[in-house]
């Protein structure tokens, strides 16, 4: 009678953890599946002044008829991994399964020593609008890469996986460019730079920012 209780304890351990296994496998599952990863890092924001007789060699070039420029490099980074599924020695698909994506902001705003304090505020407001749209970067990023989630695509060649790898290097410049192409707050600068002249009429800056802002749609056509 022991022994037999024993042989019970012992099945209904292995049966026990049996069950614990397989729920730990399931939790992990959706982990294979899961949609793409966005990290937005914190905007990086500078101040440098500049002699207009010997300007810094890395700074931009100033547009004609401006002093001062904000210099505003959104940056993005996008890492794709897939599943390759060989069908036979030469073909085979790949299907995205993985997406990451790092978003930067880099600001710079240069002026010209002995500025005004309306130019400084015009350049400040350059900066905003860049910042408006960087609050929204990682939905349009995410919206974006879940277009290409469990993308499957045809391979072809001698080396599958050297193919394997092209396409998805292609997949992750094509996901950068889409992002660079939805995001592009240039029209609200433009509008802001034409409502402001460029900072030589008297318009406040801010409020031109928020109008640009609210009326980009509309009036950069």
């Amino acid at each position: 009678m022991r022994r037999i209780l024993v042989l019970f304890v012992l099945l209904g351990a292995l049966v026990l953890g049996w069950l614990r296994w397989r729920d730990a496998s399931q939790r992990v599952q959706p982990n294979e599946t899961a949609g793409p990863v966005i990290i937005k890092e914190p905007v990086h924001f500078s101040n440098r002044t500049f002699d207009p007789a010997s300007p810094p060699a890395d700074m931009p070039p100033l547009n004609t008829g401006e002093g001062a420029e904000c210099d505003s490099n959104f940056l993005s980074n996008a890492n794709v991994g897939g599943e390759t599924r060989q069908l036979d020695s030469t073909h085979a698909t790949v299907t995205i399964h993985r997406i990451k994506i790092t978003l930067q902001l880099n600001i710079t705003i240069w002026t010209p020593l002995g500025v005004s304090q309306h130019v400084i505020e015009h350049e400040d407001g350059h900066r905003r609008i860049s910042e408006s749209y960087y609050e929204t970067a990682d939905k349009v990023a995410g919206e974006i890469a879940e277009r290409y989630m469990g993308k499957q695509m045809d391979i072809v060649g001698a080396d599958l996986n050297a193919e394997s790898s092209g396409i998805l290097q292609q997949m992750a410049n094509e996901i950068t460019a889409e992002y660079g192409k939805e995001l592009n707050p240039e029209p609200a600068q433009l509008l802001y730079d034409s409502i402001t002249d460029h900072s030589r009429n008297e318009v406040v800056a801010k409020d031109a920012v928020v109008h640009a802002l609210k009326n980009v749609a509309i009036e950069s056509r």
